[in-house]
């Protein structure tokens, strides 16, 4: 099911849920204008599409005691798909790294890592990865102040692309 061939309720309920994951579905049922059976119907098979892939609640990391958060940009020696799975599999293996996207250009991935304290943070960088097979460069740099990080999509850019399509 991809976003083209969702309805305007369905379209309505992934906005609802992105804003606010922990409504009833009572609730989100009386938002998106349906009864709460077939609500919950929708949001089922929206799960099985993979379209709302969990629920997650927002941490605040400052205030649970990891003061640091750091980009890294790793390069490569082989970028070969063996290697570049192998490199993920690590990433998804390591604690404080909290996102792992592969780049196209100069940078193969780049990782969001979180930390206790520079020192965590370091240890992290030279016992691990620096150490990691296939790692040949990484360049990283400390986040001193996040200014947004919305979750998920912007769904009135695909509320207005649709109204472009009917």
């Amino acid at each position: 099911m991809s976003g083209s061939k969702l309805d305007p309720i369905d379209r309505k309920i992934l906005a609802e849920l992105q804003a606010d994951g922990r409504m009833t579905n009572v609730e989100l049922a009386k938002r998106v204008g349906i009864s709460a059976p077939p609500c919950l119907r929708r949001v089922r098979s929206l799960e099985e599409a993979g379209l709302i892939r969990g629920y997650h609640a927002q941490v605040n990391a400052r205030e649970l005691g990891f003061e640091v958060q750091v980009f890294a940009m790793v390069g490569l020696n082989s970028q070969a798909e063996v290697d570049l799975a192998r490199f993920e599999q690590r990433c998804r293996d390591w604690p404080l790294v909290r996102e792992c996207h592969m780049l196209n250009g100069e940078i193969d991935f780049i990782l969001k890592c979180v930390a206790p304290d520079l020192s965590s943070f370091q240890r992290f960088l030279t016992e691990e990865l620096l150490a990691a097979e296939n790692v040949i460069t990484v360049k990283t740099s400390l986040v001193i102040r996040c200014a947004k990080a919305d979750p998920g999509v912007p769904f009135d850019i695909l509320e207005s692309r649709m109204a472009a399509i009917d």
